[in-house]
């Protein structure tokens, strides 16, 4: 791979980065917080492959002088880098031609919930039923043991998981830094469940508090039940993923 080869990549990656910054395929990678910085970055590999260009060339000028001047002696030969360079262009292949799916069911079922013990509980909006995010409902419910939540309806949306007794649950991927280390919240569901429900259909549910909880088989932590009053399918979310658990 020569030096002109290398700005090519360079610029690729870099205009792959930008593109997926300036859309939503980046929420497939990373926290919606971070775009400014992939934006950034994107800049940066395009200047960079340019400038690599621009170097090559007053390069190339430079040893020509040179050897129009020396004579037929002074010719340069250029080095010859290792193929297996090109295995760079892998990553811009992926990031080109594959968009990953969100993480669902299947990552939800054998990881243990990230649910932690909120800071505060605010008090719940107006409305009825009260827009909840999972995370806020799941924290409300495990450590406050319902309180701030009394008898109000709250309106939660997540993916379905089952688990291996076909017991149904309500799950958000919480987001720290990027979908590497994503890690599910979960919540069980009771009542008016629909008789038929598919691992990974998203569901906007409304329900009340339920005082059943149980724990996660794979590492122990709290998974509380909301009690179900209707549930409806919706289309994914923009963003899959809820960074709202370390905020």
């Amino acid at each position: 791979m020569n030096r002109q080869a290398q700005a090519a990549v360079l610029f690729l990656v870099g205009a792959a980065v930008l593109h997926a910054g300036a859309t939503d395929l980046y929420l497939r990678y990373v926290k919606a917080g971070l775009r400014p910085l992939l934006l950034a970055a994107g800049v940066v590999l395009i200047v960079t492959a340019l400038a690599t260009v621009g170097y090559e060339v007053r390069e190339r000028r430079t040893s020509s002088g040179t050897s129009g001047s020396a004579g037929g002696d002074g010719h340069a030969h250029p080095h010859r880098e290792p193929h297996i360079s090109w295995l760079l262009v892998l990553p811009l292949l992926a990031l080109i031609l594959v968009a990953p799916p969100a993480l669902g069911s299947y990552s939800a079922m054998r990881t243990g919930t990230a649910l932690q013990a909120p800071f505060g509980y605010p008090a719940l909006p107006a409305g009825d039923p009260v827009p909840l995010g999972l995370v806020d409902y799941a924290g409300r419910a495990a450590y406050g043991h319902g309180h701030t939540l009394g008898d109000r309806r709250v309106r939660i949306t997540g993916f379905v998981a089952l688990d291996h007794a076909g017991t149904p649950y309500l799950v958000r991927m919480a987001l720290n830094c990027c979908a590497a280390d994503a890690q599910p919240v979960k919540i069980g569901l009771s009542g008016r469940i629909p008789p038929v429900l598919q691992p990974d259909a998203w569901l906007e549910v409304t329900g009340t508090y339920s005082s059943r909880r149980t724990r996660d088989p794979v590492n122990g932590g709290i998974i509380p039940f909301l009690d179900v009053s209707t549930a409806r399918p919706v289309p994914a979310p923009r963003d899959p993923y809820d960074e709202s658990w370390n905020n």
